[in-house]
């Protein structure tokens, strides 16, 4: 498993699609020291993943609320349009992006790597 920079990887590689259906796919870490996005996770089993930690507790469901709130800021996105679809006790995530077309989705996770 290895971490890249968001600005070599192939940012498009942590998005699937299933019918009009946008996945984001997530390894998320709780508890940490801040919340941010620290690039992508490669995982030749699991495949690529947003790498992001949240300082929320793993319990009830508080990082993940933190995760949808992190990316809808991030990404310039309502937070009702991203919603968890799978992994709810889990480090490996699957977020629906909704309201956006992969395209606009692949260009603003592009936009937000490339300014910091």
């Amino acid at each position: 498993m290895r971490l890249y920079s968001p600005r070599l990887s192939r940012l498009d590689s942590v998005i699937t699609t299933r019918g009009d259906v946008i996945l984001l796919r997530v390894r998320a870490t709780a508890g940490s020291s801040r919340d941010r996005i620290e690039g992508i996770h490669d995982d030749p089993v699991r495949g690529s993943a947003l790498r992001v930690a949240v300082r929320a507790a793993p319990e009830r469901g508080k990082a993940n609320r933190a995760i949808e709130a992190l990316l809808a800021r991030a990404l310039g996105l309502r937070r009702s349009q991203v919603a968890l679809e799978s992994g709810v006790a889990s480090r490996d995530k699957a977020f629906r992006i909704s309201g956006v077309s992969r395209a606009d989705l692949e260009e603003r996770l592009a936009r937000r790597f490339n300014s910091e």
